[in-house]
């Protein structure tokens, strides 16, 4: 079967609705093509249909006659080289990483219109410093750490999107540190505490 009669979630449908309004904050589309587009968007059945409302805007590219190269079915999380590295790979799609989860020392992300979670508070963790690659095409990205963790995303370049480190944590030789480094392109990546962690914060 051809990816472009796949059938579309509404997880789906709904990230192309958070491009779509990214595109008009950006100049992209006016709020009459906006519309229009989101109509087709919420009544397409196939990947094809939806695929249809994104084919024409900057950075993403044509194969064939309808669906865009980056787009693909599904995601994948597959673990390369054993605990020493590992990649999350989420395409038009979610990925979470939570729970009991091992951490190796690398961790490579690749992204493509799609959303990232990596949850460290309670995972197993085997370096006292974990390097995080994003390579990232407009999509979200949060890691989400527990108190007494450090995190540093000077290596991170944002290229028409964001990179915001909410993680007031120093480094400390005793306790976990993350690097976070590569290239967002039009997407978000955010490093954060728990929600519940920032209400104790703000009640002092």
């Amino acid at each position: 079967m051809d990816d472009r009669d796949l059938r579309v979630s509404d997880a789906e449908r709904n990230h192309v609705g958070e491009l779509l309004q990214r595109a008009v904050g950006q100049g992209m589309l006016s709020l009459g093509e906006y519309t229009e587009r989101m109509d087709t968007a919420l009544a397409a059945k196939t990947r094809g249909e939806l695929n249809a409302v994104l084919v024409d805007l900057p950075g993403i590219r044509i194969s064939g006659s309808t669906a865009p190269e980056t787009i693909s079915r599904g995601s994948v999380v597959s673990s390369v080289g054993g605990a020493d590295e590992a990649t999350v790979k989420a395409t038009l799609s979610s990925v979470t990483r939570s729970g009991a989860w091992d951490v190796p020392r690398l961790l490579r992300v690749r992204s493509r219109m799609g959303s990232v979670t990596l949850n460290f508070a309670d995972a197993t963790v085997h370096s006292s410093t974990v390097v995080i690659e994003v390579d990232d095409y407009m999509s979200s990205i949060s890691i989400i750490v527990p108190e007494g963790v450090s995190v540093n995303m000077d290596g991170l370049q944002a290229v028409a999107g964001s990179a915001d480190n909410k993680v007031r944590g120093r480094r400390d030789d005793s306790s976990l540190h993350l690097e976070i480094r590569g290239r967002t392109r039009m997407g978000s990546v955010t490093a954060k505490h728990p929600f519940g962690v920032t209400i104790k914060r703000m009640l002092g």
